[in-house]
């Protein structure tokens, strides 16, 4: 598996739609940071994005884990 596999990973939802994770930098600060973005992809276009610290990805991950349990999803 290479680097670049490791970083992306996609969820096929319905109508043709992703939901996409990645790993980006960000070329806005001096030094390049690291983020993780949540998108929403058809057709190669993002229509929502979200980012996270990659210190919060698995508390995220944990987080939806639970919340899918309580909620018997």
């Amino acid at each position: 598996m290479t680097e670049e596999e490791k970083s992306y990973t996609e969820i096929k939802m319905s109508s043709g739609w992703f939901m996409t994770i990645s790993m980006q930098k960000s070329d806005k600060f001096e030094t390049e940071k690291e983020y993780v973005e949540i998108a929403k992809e058809r057709s190669g276009q993002k229509r929502g994005r979200f980012n996270v610290n990659p210190k919060y990805i698995r508390v995220l991950g944990e987080a939806l884990v639970k919340f899918a349990d309580e909620n018997k999803l």
